[in-house]
């Protein structure tokens, strides 16, 4: 399938029109995050695959350009190969890795960051062949791309040869994508965070509220009331939106926060612990190492070695 893929991806390239693959490539020089001029674009390249690295995936879209990457939420697995995309309509923690690349054929990938009210309103506009089910349904999805979706990706990376027009067209390319995200396959993940009073923008609102209060005390019943569902309700919809559990996403929460801060402010575990929300530093040690591989002080001695 990946073969057939990378085919379709490059089959409208031609000297005067290069290819996405090649538009990236130029721009991609060496390993690295590439932040654009183009507003929340940004654009990737590994030369070798990657450990899983546990992060946060928030609104936006994700594009395999060159080579292939893997995507861990809770149980779930997904792939994504060039002629792919994948959606993310909430903020999820996941682990994401690189599965092919090689400093000939490096991995070249993208991320246009989402915003919430401009879906809203592309959708409120628009008319839909089939109404959105009741169910809730995970906040995460991979498709193969449509050729109109490509094509606008496409246009909006070549824009980065002609910065003066950037502030003009980005936003209308942007709206392009959005529209073309929510009329595709794509569509009911991001409708189900844009419907009034939907199970999945009533979850998409309480992991707003924990991303912001993560360092308190939380008990489901309170977040279950901020969801106006009763406490196993909002359990079940949680767990499909998220891929886990309220506790094990607040988890999730404090112990990348904590990673950041150990980073940024060069404080020890303990502190660090204290500063997200736990109570006891050998809990915190214990459940740093199930996540991110090491304890606390070995992972982020190792991460200073790499930057």
């Amino acid at each position: 399938m990946q073969s057939t893929q990378q085919t379709a991806v490059n089959h409208s390239s031609s000297p005067s029109h290069p290819s996405l693959a090649e538009l990236v490539g130029k721009i991609l020089q060496a390993d690295g995050d590439c932040i654009t001029q183009v507003p929340g674009l940004i654009m990737v390249r590994r030369s070798k695959v990657t450990d899983p690295m546990p992060c946060f995936y928030g609104l936006g879209l994700g594009v395999t350009v060159q080579g292939s990457k893997r995507v861990n939420l809770g149980d779930e697995v997904f792939d994504y190969v060039p002629g792919q995309s994948l959606v993310t309509s909430v903020d999820l923690p996941v682990v994401s890795y690189v599965t092919s690349a090689s400093s000939t054929q490096p991995f070249l990938g993208m991320y246009l960051m989402l915003d919430a009210l401009a879906i809203t309103q592309c959708a409120a506009g628009m008319t839909f062949a089939a109404p959105l089910k009741a169910t809730t349904s995970l906040a995460m999805s991979v498709v193969t791309m449509e050729e109109g979706l490509q094509d606008a990706i496409t246009r909006l990376v070549r824009l980065l040869d002609e910065p003066q027009l950037i502030p003009m067209l980005a936003p209308l390319i942007q709206q392009e994508i959005i529209v073309r995200l929510l009329n595709g396959e794509h569509g009911p993940v991001l409708r189900h965070l844009v419907t009034a009073g939907s199970p999945g923008q009533q979850i998409a609102r309480v992991i707003t509220w924990l991303k912001q209060h993560y360092t308190e005390d939380v008990a489901i019943d309170e977040l279950a009331s901020k969801a106006h569902m009763s406490a196993s309700t909002f359990r079940l919809h949680f767990r499909t939106v998220a891929g886990m559990s309220p506790l094990q996403y607040l988890k999730h929460l404090r112990l990348q926060n904590a990673r950041q801060i150990m980073l940024i402010e060069d404080i020890d575990a303990s502190s660090a612990a204290i500063r997200v929300g736990y109570e006891s530093a050998s809990q915190f040690s214990r459940e740093y190492t199930r996540l991110f591989g090491e304890p606390p002080l070995r992972d982020i001695r190792r991460m200073r070695l790499a930057m």
